[in-house]
């Protein structure tokens, strides 16, 4: 069954949707959400979707919105990763290099100003070597910019667009680095190439250029009364018109099509393998200890540093073993993000809840001075157990086989 949040034919752009009664009742029940849920200067968008499994556990997908209106920039921040890592996976699959796999050692040159390198380099720590699937979990396990940018390169910003285009998303734009670069030279990435651990190459591809312009499908956005360069306050609007652009529909969309691929229409689907898929859903939930990672043992990492919704980014909260969130963040400008999915073994229960708000009280962008630890986390965090609490008490028919989403993945 296509999932009803796959707008596909530009239906992203719809004018803003009724808020479901249900999601309504569920945040004014509680003090706490209520507060920034009718407050418009939070610019809250929910997207909570029930699933319902038949007698063959095949899901449906019921979706319950609250104030979603994609004409209402915010900007997605790090929730642009998820498409990046996975349109990674797909573009190594239609390579078909042979060795040319996601362990392969990858070298990135430079062609053009605002680029920097990665050499080639075989460490001796497998997990910090520069391959696609390291900087896969750099970027999913705690958020990591620069993996980012190494597989925005890597994808060129063409591929990337024309890619997520034909899966349905025609006002998606992911255009820029997480680099201090321009827009012309966002559009041009580096030479990359791939490399056996005696250095031999393997495959390689030239720098890539955009000849295409994008425009943002909203027109000019202008947020914020104020914004800081430098250590200057510069007392206008800040321009978003070229920035990354991703709706709250889309990224649910893509979430749910990765964890149910079969949801998605055959034409919109991934060209991943089951290997991918599982390597996908074991760094979007794993905590950065239980990965296994290398580079993430350091108690910095804390389990919570990527779980927005249910656990707030706290680090003093235990994570529970018998509670699963597949998920992706974003922390930007004043914005803050999570989508995910929730797979609950106590309950048997199972959610997918996407929100995003703004929480910048001096309306002023890019002066670090935003009220992420005070309300944006600890609302997220209430969101996230209201509806866990709701869901696991929600009659069933079918009570769901969660054992895929419970199952050993391949760590490597």
């Amino acid at each position: 069954m296509a999932p009803p949040l796959h707008w596909s034919g530009g239906r992203e752009g719809r004018p803003p949707s009724a808020d479901s009664p249900l999601l309504d009742s569920l945040l004014k029940a509680n003090p706490q959400l209520a507060r920034v849920a009718t407050n418009p200067k939070y610019e809250l968008q929910i997207i909570y979707t029930q699933i319902n499994r038949d007698a063959q556990n095949r899901p449906t997908f019921i979706p319950h919105t609250y104030h979603l209106n994609p004409q209402q920039y915010f900007n997605p921040a790090s929730l642009v990763k998820l498409p990046v890592v996975a349109l990674s996976l797909e573009k190594l699959n239609d390579l078909n290099k042979p060795g040319v796999t996601r362990r392969t050692i990858m070298a990135t040159g430079t062609a053009y100003r605002c680029q920097t390198p990665v050499p080639f380099a075989a460490p001796a720590d497998s997990d910090r070597t520069a391959t696609v699937g390291n900087y896969i979990k750099r970027m999913l396990l705690v958020s990591d910019n620069v993996a980012y940018n190494r597989l925005y390169e890597f994808l060129g910003q063409q591929l990337l667009n024309q890619r997520l285009q034909e899966l349905g998303h025609p006002n998606v734009r992911i255009t820029r680095r997480f680099a201090p670069c321009d827009t012309a030279a966002n559009r041009h990435t580096n030479p990359i190439s791939f490399h056996t651990p005696s250095g031999d190459t393997l495959y390689k591809e030239p720098a890539k250029f955009n000849p295409t312009p994008y425009t943002s499908p909203l027109g000019r956005v202008l947020k914020g009364r104020a914004y800081q360069a430098g250590r200057r306050i510069i007392p206008e609007p800040y321009d978003f018109t070229t920035a990354n652009h991703l709706p709250l529909p889309a990224i649910t969309a893509l979430l749910q099509s990765i964890l149910f691929p079969e949801s998605v229409p055959a034409a919109q689907r991934l060209r991943l393998t089951p290997t991918d898929y599982a390597f996908l859903r074991r760094y979007l939930h794993a905590t950065p200890h239980e990965s296994g990672f290398h580079p993430y043992a350091p108690a910095r990492y804390f389990d919570a540093y990527k779980k927005y919704l249910y656990y707030g980014r706290n680090p003093e909260i235990p994570h529970q073993s018998t509670l699963r969130i597949y998920n992706i963040v974003g922390m930007s400008h004043g914005y803050l993000a999570d989508v995910a999915y929730f797979a609950d073994s106590l309950h048997q229960s199972e959610f997918l809840l996407s929100a995003v708000l703004y929480v910048n009280q001096d309306g002023i962008i890019n002066d670090g001075a935003y009220e992420y630890d005070t309300i944006g986390l600890p609302f997220l965090a209430q969101l996230g157990r209201q509806i866990q609490q709701y869901e696991s008490q929600r009659p069933r028919q079918y009570l769901p086989n969660l054992t895929e989403f419970f199952s050993l993945e391949p760590i490597r």
